[in-house]
């Protein structure tokens, strides 16, 4: 059974059993096409997943200001504070800008995660020559294809490209207070690619562990049971160790 919470301000959806694992989609925050990932990971977590700008709770097609990392994270924190006990602590889930959003979340409020797991966030400023990768991830990304001011907000695409991509590919990681707490990820299938060096560079970087999960960027959605498996054994190593 799924729960939809909606407070004015927050949106996400809880579904499944065990431990707390909070999942930030890629993209402007829409989940769609996770299903068959959060119904996978359901059978062994209790997965709240965020939907930070409400588009798939009704707020698709009103305007967007240009977001801003911080604030994604912070809704993070007040729906662990939600979904949370008070002293306990939660797993954690993003990709792409969900995956800039979590390492943003572990470095300002390690307090209440257990184990993060950023899947190829693209924080390419990071790399050395990050301005100008970014300059060429824009151009690949921008062109014709970005829709005007003015519809930005008709779609989810629209949304990222106009409103989430910019700032978030600005951003820089922050220093986390426990490296042990963290998983950086890239798609097998990335290997050569700019987010596939970008997550190995920023695990190097923040003194986390690298791993390679299934699929390429979209590997959540092409390989979503073999991704979630991955997934939850991961977060379940994690746990041994920490014990």
């Amino acid at each position: 059974m799924t729960e939809t919470a909606d407070d004015g301000r927050d949106h996400y959806d809880v579904t499944g059993e065990g431990p707390v694992l909070l999942v930030l989609p890629g993209g402007a925050g829409h989940p769609m096409g996770l299903a068959p990932l959060v119904e996978r990971l359901a059978a062994r977590f209790t997965v709240v997943t965020y939907d930070p700008l409400g588009l798939a709770h009704g707020r698709l097609g009103l305007p967007v200001p240009e977001q801003r990392v911080a604030d994604w994270s912070e809704g993070a924190r007040r729906v662990l504070d939600a979904v949370l006990p008070g002293g306990e602590s939660a797993y954690v889930f993003g990709t792409s800008s969900g995956g800039i959003a979590v390492l943003d979340l572990l470095a300002r409020h390690p307090e209440r995660l257990a184990h993060v797991v950023a899947h190829e966030p693209p924080c390419v400023t990071v790399l050395p020559d990050g301005a100008e990768q970014r300059a060429g991830l824009l151009g690949q990304l921008d062109g014709p294809e970005r829709p005007p001011a003015e519809g930005a907000s008709a779609t989810p695409m629209g949304v990222f490209l106009a409103r989430v991509l910019h700032p978030f590919t600005k951003y820089t990681p922050l220093p986390v207070p426990d490296p042990a707490r963290l998983t950086l990820a890239a798609g097998a299938d990335s290997r050569g690619q700019l987010l596939h060096r970008t997550a190995e560079f920023t695990a190097g970087r923040l003194g986390g562990t690298f791993a390679e999960f299934p699929g390429g960027h979209l590997g959540t959605l092409d390989h979503p049971v073999e991704f979630a498996d991955l997934l939850a054994e991961t977060l379940r190593a994690s746990a041994r160790t920490s014990s």
